[in-house]
């Protein structure tokens, strides 16, 4: 594991909020020189602390109206069909994150989607007719008050 001392947390929740940030800038705001900010962040990206920067896209923007977490249980717990239904989830892209689970499902979808008609969509004709699930549990996200993927 990573030692991270307290300048380094600082500059991670800084680049967190804002991964566009200048160098000067953010030295200014951790209490750095410049030049002493850059070798901190260039030794984070080195160590893989920091694995890349990411654009925040706006959903609305982008046409996506409806968001869903999706719970889904296959009808055989082996390795053949986890990696057959991983590979077909990594094809669909309204699938915008994917996590394998314990306890009662297998995995964890968050799917974005235009409207509850493309969601149906997905969910019957994409999700629904893979042959290794055996369950789907979809529930609809109303509103995120906290959020902090980037």
């Amino acid at each position: 594991m990573t030692e991270l001392d307290a300048i380094d947390r600082k500059i991670l929740q800084e680049l967190t909020s804002d991964g566009r940030i200048s160098n000067l800038a953010l030295a200014d705001r951790v209490g750095l020189s410049p030049s002493a900010c850059l070798r901190r962040v260039t030794a984070l990206e080195r160590r893989g602390v920091i694995s890349g920067y990411r654009a925040v896209l706006d959903p609305d923007a982008m046409g996506v109206g409806f968001v869903a977490y999706v719970m889904v249980g296959l009808g055989q717990h082996t390795k053949a069909s986890q990696e057959a239904f991983e590979k077909a989830i990594s094809r669909s892209p309204e699938v915008r994150e994917c996590h394998n689970i314990t306890g009662s499902w297998e995995y964890l979808l968050r799917v974005e989607a235009a409207d509850l008609a493309s969601y149906k969509h997905f969910h019957t004709d994409v999700l629904g007719v893979l042959p290794q699930v055996n369950a789907i549990t979809s529930y609809v996200v109303m509103g995120s008050p906290k959020d902090e993927r980037a």
